[in-house]
This record gives C-alpha cells, structure tokens and sequence, in this order.
C-alpha cells in the first residue's frame, strides 16, 4: 500500500476509535447547563460499581432522617436519593426542587466569596477587620481589635473566647478577649457571622447580592443567605450544593470560566494553621493526624476527620449532617441534606459511617 495511504487509513481508524470510545468523555469532567434543571447521568453499573449494595445505602438514609443524597463522578449524577418531607410544606415529598439549610456547610461557600472579593481587590485578608466593620466591633481594647484580621476570621482564629454564653452573638458585648489572634483555633460562629458585614462593606453590595452576580450566575447555583436568629443561614436544593461542589472539584472553574480563583481554592483545602490541621479557610480537611473537635476550649482527636473516606477529601459541614464531600482522585462529591442523624456540631461520626456504606458501592 502507499505511504500517504497507509498513513490516512490509521487516522481515520485512530478518529473513528475515539469517537466510538465511551470512557473518553467520561473521563472529563461534565457540567450542567447553568440555564436548565438537566443534568446528566451516569449508570453506576456502567462505572463497575457494587448496585447490589445500593439497596444498604437506601435503607442508610432512611434510618438516618436523611432527605437528600446526591453522589456525583466526573460531574455526571449516579446517585440521586429523596426521601421523607420538605422543611416548610411537611405535606408534601423532598425532592430534587426542594430547598434546605446547609447550616455550617455554608462557611465554605462564604470563604469562597471571600477569594473572589480578594481578587478583584476589594478584600485584603492582612486588613485588620475593623477597616471594614468600623472601630468598636468587639469588646477589645482598640490595639487588642486592630490585630484581628480578616484570615484570622477565615481560619477560626481571632482569639475571641468561644467558651460565652452565647457562641453566635455577634453584639460587642459578647465577642471579649481569650488569646492573641492566630495563637488559638476555636470553632465561633459569630467572627464568621461578621464576615458577611465584610463583604457588604467592601463591595458594596449585600452578601446574597454580590454572591448572585459573581458565583451563582456564573454556576446555575440556587438559593439564598437568609437571617436565621443570629446566624445568616444558605438555603438551596441538594443540586445547588451539588454545583458547588463541583466547581470546587474543578478548582475553582465552571468548565472553564474562572469563577474562585485556583489559588484561593488551593488555600481552602490546605491547612490553615498548625493547631487545627483539619481545617483550611472555612473548609474540613481529612488525612490529617488531628482535629479539634467543636466545644468550649476545643477537643483533640488524633485521628482524621473520616478515616473511612479517602485522605485527599475536602468538606464542607453542617450541624445534622449537612455535607459537601469532593474527592478529587477519584473525582467525586458526595452531598447530603437532612435532619440530625446524631447530635453533633460538626457530623464526624455520620459522615464516617456514610463512608462505609459509600465504600461498599464506589470501587
């Protein structure tokens, strides 16, 4: 046969092979249209997974007053569970378009926020945090206020005492002095509360405003901060979590429109501080040696946060179980919603144990 002939007969066959191949697009990552409800879908058979034990999860999530679970890979949905009621209308069946608090889990969508007000120069996280809330915004002395900054915010380490009354007050009067910031890690909702003021203040626009024009429209994502008491709660569908846990998946990028910065994302999934390795900006870290566990004065667990779920897992966390997992070796989020399944703060031990039913399924 001639050369070039030989030569055009292998690319063709070359073309018509990755064409006809199925697990090349597979392997990429897919993203829902950010104008539609559609989302693709994936066979877990057809990824090799245990089906037989699908059956186990189901029972799982019933017997933990769970109302969601979605389990994506390459961004494709293989697993989409509901079950029981919605929040507000308890006549009616959860589903794919009810809405639901994402309680702590929605630190993390507000770090991300965070790195896009930082990137577009409006947030300097070395900026002591009273240069946006004003002077006066703890119960410090003003040199004792000034070393604050917004990091210390973002990493839990402000050095205002946890151990008031009132952990989620955000009044003055209720935010005093325990260490110097960056010298003790506490879990307090109420200097992350204060970020959402940050924000208002540097961009000039209310948090749920500036997150619609620069995350949730980029993203499809749906929902709402709303005032809940003193804490500024996000409510949205599963799928909505689902969207943002895979554009952290993707560091950052809807397909390829930048949306957090790369560099921030690699910030929230690394360790923030050497007293709490667990923790990133606002976001768990599992396959470390330690974590210190939310209360009064924190408590040390030489342990990872889910020894049952892959070390490289990020999360972001709710009280009742409220979770955004992204594995990125294997290119997985795992969401769930629900009511509580044990009485945590943080679910530690409801997110381990969905790893062992996950890991009787997912090879």
């Amino acid at each position: 046969m001639h050369p070039l002939r030989l030569l055009l007969l292998i690319a063709i066959v070359t073309a018509c092979n990755k064409d006809s191949d199925p697990s090349l697009p597979a392997s990429l990552l897919y993203f829902p249209p950010i104008s539609s409800a559609s989302w693709e879908t994936t066979d877990p058979a057809s990824l090799g997974w245990n089906t037989a034990k699908i059956a186990e999860l189901d029972a799982f999530i019933t017997s933990t007053n769970t109302r969601a679970i979605i389990v994506l890979q390459n961004g494709r949905i293989v697993i989409e569970k509901y079950a029981a009621k919605q929040l507000v209308n308890t006549t009616l069946d959860f589903n794919a378009s009810s809405n639901w608090y994402w309680a702590s889990a929605g630190k993390t969508l507000t770090a991300a926020v965070i790195g896009i007000a930082e990137a577009q120069g409006k947030i300097n996280l070395q900026t002591k945090t009273s240069t946006y809330l004003g002077t006066g915004w703890t119960n410090l002395t003003l040199a004792q206020e000034n070393n604050i900054t917004v990091l210390h915010q973002l990493t839990m380490t402000t050095g205002l005492d946890d151990g008031v009354a009132n952990r989620d007050c955000t009044d003055p009067s209720c935010l005093v002095y325990k260490a110097e910031p960056g010298t003790r890690w506490a879990y307090h909702n109420a200097p992350y509360t204060l970020l959402d003021g940050v924000i208002a203040n540097a961009t000039g626009k209310t948090l749920n405003n500036y997150l619609t024009d620069e995350l949730k429209s980029k993203t499809g994502m749906d929902g709402q901060y709303i005032q809940t008491g003193e804490n500024n709660v996000y409510y949205s569908t599963p799928r909505s979590m689902a969207r943002f846990g895979l554009l952290l998946l993707n560091k950052g990028k809807w397909d390829q429109t930048p949306v957090v910065p790369e560099s921030f994302v690699n910030l929230m999934i690394t360790s923030s501080q050497s007293m709490n390795p667990s923790y990133g900006y606002l976001t768990w870290l599992n396959g470390k040696s330690s974590y210190l566990a939310p209360a009064p004065g924190q408590i040390n667990i030489n342990s990872a946060i889910s020894p049952n779920a892959p070390t490289d897992m990020f999360a972001a966390m709710g009280k009742n179980g409220q979770l955004i997992n992204v594995v990125p070796s294997k290119k997985l989020v795992v969401i769930r919603v629900g009511d509580a399944p044990d009485t945590s703060l943080v679910p530690y031990t409801f997110q381990n144990d969905l790893w062992a039913k996950l890991n009787e399924i997912i090879p």
